[in-house]
């Protein structure tokens, strides 16, 4: 009994009656069941929140590739769009270059026409002139002068 390794042996199993009459290692098991409890279930929580996460992932991923094709068949249809309104102002632009160029030859061809009229008015006017002047030198008296004024009347409307 005097060996200290005797001492200390009765100590341990005093400690560990003392820690068994308290329950302790109980308690400790119970601390370290409701500790691995708490963190399984922290790691399921885990679990679940990364699938919630990548499901999320994965509907934005699909969100964004149907809006990038959205916004691609927006670009398309304005492409298009621009094109088709390209193409109206072209036509548009032909067809009033072609009106304005319809009209100014047919304000040339009335023009030429006018002129053509007032060139004919001068040419009767001089007949008319010259041929009263020629009928008076040679024709003389009342009768004349009534053949003249009527022939000259006669001619102008018919000219004209």
């Amino acid at each position: 009994m005097q060996s200290a390794e005797f001492w200390v042996a009765v100590a341990f199993f005093i400690f560990w009656g003392i820690m068994f009459y308290y329950g302790v290692p109980g308690k400790v098991l119970n601390q370290l069941d409701s500790r691995g409890k708490r963190i399984a279930d922290e790691l399921a929580e885990a679990k679940r929140l990364r699938e919630d996460a990548e499901k999320l992932l994965r509907e934005f991923e699909s969100k964004r590739a149907a809006a990038e094709r959205e916004a691609a068949d927006i670009v398309s249809a304005a492409k298009d769009e621009a094109e088709r309104l390209a193409r109206e102002a072209q036509e548009k632009m032909a067809d009033f270059v072609k009106r304005r160029t319809a009209t100014a030859e047919a304000k040339i061809a009335q023009a030429e026409a006018q002129a053509s009229a007032e060139v004919r008015a001068a040419a009767v006017d001089a007949a008319v002139k010259a041929s009263e002047r020629v009928l008076r030198e040679e024709i003389t008296g009342s009768t004349a002068a009534s053949l003249v004024s009527q022939g000259l009347n006669d001619v102008r409307t018919k000219l004209q």
